[in-house]
């Protein structure tokens, strides 16, 4: 029998380090494959199209709902995200890893789908310190950051609906954490 691929989902509220600790994780593991989303927001300073995620308009993106392009999809901070389905069905069925990067509804819609995908939680060391990081990224003003800190609180209460939560004190310790549970997940029969 051919052996499927696993899903791996992590999510994290934003500003948590969820972007750079998956890429460093994706550097280090080998036979791991990022999916990326489609997003109706425009790229941040050094993000790049079909690498980092696939940028649409709104107008094309209902569209893609409409045609039930994506795996699941939502709307946060007022623009829409979605995993393409075509994409991620393709590369478990040929036994591909795969890693998503995606928000706590969406990781439960998924893990409704795929049973067996792995629920992966990052959480900041405190509130406060998770505010302290949205103001060094320096890409949101005073009500955007209590914004994100009230939804932050919000997804922080599905943490424990996930497989795993890692905390990120130090980057490269969430990191390694997060490395360890891959490994140990895909060493498991049945994944």
């Amino acid at each position: 029998m051919e052996k499927k691929g696993r899903i791996f989902v992590v999510s994290a509220p934003s500003g948590c380090g969820k972007t750079t600790i998956c890429k460093r994780v994706l550097r280090k593991i080998k036979g791991l494959t990022p999916s990326v989303s489609t997003t109706t927001r425009r790229p941040r300073r050094g993000e790049k199209n079909k690498k980092d995620y696939r940028y649409i308009s709104k107008k094309l993106f209902k569209k893609e709902v409409k045609n039930r392009s994506f795996l699941e999809w939502e709307e946060n901070f007022g623009y829409f995200y979605g995993t393409p389905k075509r994409f991620v069905l393709e590369k478990i069925k040929k036994g591909k890893d795969l890693l998503l990067s995606i928000d706590v509804k969406g990781a439960m819609n998924v893990k409704k789908k795929f049973p067996k995908s792995v629920l992966i939680f990052i959480k900041p060391p405190s509130i406060k310190e998770l505010s302290r990081r949205l103001k060094l990224r320096n890409t949101d003003d005073k009500a955007e950051i209590a914004r994100r800190i009230k939804i932050a609180k919000r997804e922080l209460k599905f943490a424990p609906k996930y497989d795993y939560i890692v905390v990120n004190d130090k980057l490269e310790n969430a990191v390694d954490e997060l490395i360890s549970v891959i490994k140990k997940k895909r060493r498991q029969k049945g994944g």
